[in-house]
């Protein structure tokens, strides 16, 4: 798509890096989804206590007070969009953060809100 210059009163350079900086909608439809996971506050539970510790679905459930329904629904989600990872210790699945990354989106979270 051109753009018009008689519209714009961006200098190329600008536009030039608008262009090759602003996500295409791949990439943004994937980062809205990313971003999703921390707008409910049981996954941000959740997210929070893997930061701490990988846990089973039995034990996050006591810890956060949350039906194990919900927090296997959780867990599907955050593990759907790739912020957790499982793995099998015999019957019991132990869920934990896939980077240390997710919990610094948190933490430059918190610090942005001034906690």
């Amino acid at each position: 798509m051109a753009i018009s210059q008689t519209v714009l009163l961006l200098d190329k350079r600008t536009q030039g890096l608008i262009s090759d900086y602003v996500p295409n909608d791949e990439i943004l439809g994937d980062l809205v989804g990313f971003f999703s996971v921390f707008s409910d506050v049981t996954r941000l539970k959740i997210v929070s206590s893997l930061a701490i510790s990988d846990m089973c679905v039995t034990d996050l459930s006591i810890m956060l007070a949350l039906n194990q329904t919900t927090v296997s629904h959780q867990l599907r989600i955050l593990k759907d969009v790739g912020v957790v990872k499982c793995k099998r210790q015999g019957k019991i699945i132990f869920y934990s953060l896939r980077s240390e990354i997710i919990n610094d989106i948190l933490l430059k979270g918190v610090e942005f809100l001034g906690y």
